[in-house]
C-alpha cells in the first residue's frame, strides 16, 4: 500500500479494525501497511479509540509487550440496541408469518444478512468479556445466527446435526428428550469440529421448552467442554417457561402471545438489553 496521509490512514485503519474484530493487530503491521512511524500509528489509534468509545461502536484494547498490539471489541450503544430490538419485535408481529398450529415463519429474518449481522454484533457485545473458543448451534435454521455471532467474536462455528454425514468423519452422538414434544431424538457432532475443553457459546433461533439447548449442553459434556452461555433469537411465551429445561440464557425477543385463531402475535424485547447494560457497568 502506498504511503497515506493521516486522514487516509484513519479511514483505512478504521475499516480494517471493523472487519477484524477480536483479532490482535500489532503496531508493526500498521506501521508497515502505511509506511509510517509507530509513534504516528499510536496517535492514529488514539483518535480511533476515542471515536469508537464515544459513539458506542466498541472499545480498542491495547496489549503491551513485544507480542502486543490493539484489539477491537465490538459493542452496541443503548439507543442503537433498543431501536434494533424494537424493529425485530415489529417484524415478528406481522400476522402474515403465522403458520398452522401457532408456528411462526422466520426464514425471512434468518435469511436477512443485515438483520443477522446486527444480531451477531449484539450477542458479541453481550459476551465480549467471556473467553469463547467456539459457537455451537443445531442445523439448519440456527446456522446464519451462529455464523453472524462467530464473525464478531472471531471464533469458529460447530454445527450439531440430527443425522450422520460420512463427510464429517467420526461423530459423537447422544439421545435427548425434546422439551416441547417429549420425544427422544438424536443429535451428533463431528469429533474434529470441537477441541476438548473448549469454551462454547450455544445459540439457537427459537426456544420453547429448551430441550434442544439442554441437549447441546449434554453433548458438550462428551467433549469435556464448558458452556459459556446460551443465546436465543426468539423465546416462546411465558406459558412455555414453566416447563423450560434451561433458565440461564440471553434472548433478543420474547413472544408474549401467539393466537392463531385471532391472527395475533405479540412480541416484546427479551433480556438482551439488560445483559448489555450489565456488561457496560
Amino acid at each position: 500500500m502506498k504511503k497515506l496521509k493521516r486522514s487516509g490512514r484513519l479511514v483505512d485503519m478504521t475499516h480494517y479494525l471493523l472487519q477484524h474484530p477480536h483479532q490482535l493487530v500489532s503496531l508493526s503491521y500498521f506501521s508497515d501497511r502505511y509506511q509510517s512511524a509507530k509513534s504516528s500509528i499510536s496517535e492514529d489509534l488514539t483518535i480511533v479509540k476515542d471515536i469508537f468509545e464515544s459513539q458506542g461502536f466498541g472499545s480498542l484494547l491495547t496489549i503491551a509487550g513485544a507480542s502486543g498490539g490493539v484489539k477491537y471489541v465490538p459493542m452496541v450503544n443503548d439507543n442503537e440496541g433498543q431501536a434494533f430490538v424494537n424493529e425485530l419485535c415489529k417484524k415478528l408481529e406481522d400476522e402474515k408469518r403465522l403458520l398452522p398450529g401457532g408456528y411462526l415463519y422466520m426464514m425471512d429474518i434468518l435469511g436477512s444478512p443485515r438483520l443477522m449481522n446486527e444480531v451477531g454484533r449484539l450477542f458479541a457485545a453481550v459476551f465480549s468479556s467471556q473467553q469463547i473458543d467456539a459457537v455451537m448451534t443445531v442445523a439448519t435454521k440456527g446456522i446464519p445466527l451462529a455464523y453472524a455471532i462467530g464473525t464478531y467474536l472471531d471464533v469458529p462455528v460447530s454445527i450439531v446435526r440430527r443425522d450422520h454425514r460420512v463427510t464429517e468423519g467420526s461423530m459423537v452422538s447422544i439421545n435427548y428428550v425434546s422439551g416441547s414434544t417429549k420425544r427422544i431424538q438424536t443429535m451428533s457432532l463431528a469429533r474434529r469440529s470441537l477441541e476438548e475443553g473448549a469454551n462454547v457459546l450455544i445459540v439457537d433461533d427459537f426456544m420453547k421448552a429448551g430441550g434442544t439447548a439442554k441437549g447441546m449442553m449434554d453433548l458438550l459434556q462428551e467433549f469435556h467442554a464448558n458452556v459459556v452461555g446460551i443465546g436465543v433469537l426468539v423465546e416462546a411465551e411465558d406459558a412455555a417457561a414453566e416447563k423450560r429445561l434451561v433458565d440461564d440464557y440471553v434472548s433478543v425477543t420474547r413472544l408474549e402471545e401467539v393466537n392463531d385463531k385471532e391472527r395475533l402475535v405479540k412480541a416484546v424485547p427479551g433480556n438482551v438489553l439488560e445483559k448489555l447494560k450489565e456488561v457496560k457497568q
